[in-house]
């Protein structure tokens, strides 16, 4: 049993063992959404017309390797800094990027390494595509548990959003 396990092996060592899978599958297996091996994500929820264009600005890589849950895309956005936990290849933080406009940031996390390379291989093309003078998102690589290893301080953000990667961790 688990806490059989627990007890053996101690539940840290078990913590990070299961996180080193879940970062296997997601950065390693995972080529492209439809590899994905549920559909228990998925809404049947219309996408608002403002979201569906945004969506519509996002780089091809970037969308075929989106593996979230939806989009949680509060509104009024503008101008504040935005936390995406579970950043992934980061489509959600581009689609974010054009809400909170030229003025305001968005900052993704992610623990793999090669979903967070696909993210920072497009920030110059989604500035440019957005019209911004320089980017206004920025990626790290880190625990979504630990975010004061990369750097994020309390109350450094305005909004902080996530679309599954909780149960994940």
């Amino acid at each position: 049993t688990v806490m059989q396990e627990a007890s053996t092996r101690g539940v840290l060592d078990i913590m990070d063992e299961k996180r080193d899978e879940v970062a296997e599958y997601y950065g390693k297996v995972l080529k492209v959404s439809e590899d994905l091996k549920t559909n228990a994500c998925c809404t049947s929820e219309k996408i608002p017309s403002d979201v569906k264009a945004a969506l519509g600005r996002v780089a091809d890589e970037v969308m075929a390797k989106y593996y979230g849950c939806g989009l949680v895309a509060p509104e009024m956005l503008d101008g504040l800094c935005v936390l995406d936990l579970g950043c992934g290849a980061g489509r959600d933080c581009y689609v974010l990027a054009q809400m909170v406009g030229e003025s305001g940031r968005v900052v993704g996390v992610d623990m793999t390494e090669e979903q967070i390379a696909v993210a920072e291989n497009y920030k110059g093309w989604h500035a440019d595509k957005f019209g911004y003078k320089q980017p206004n998102t920025v990626f790290k690589r880190g625990y979504i548990e630990r975010l004061g290893d990369v750097g994020i301080q309390d109350e450094s953000v305005d909004v902080i959003v996530s679309n599954c990667v909780l149960n994940l961790s």
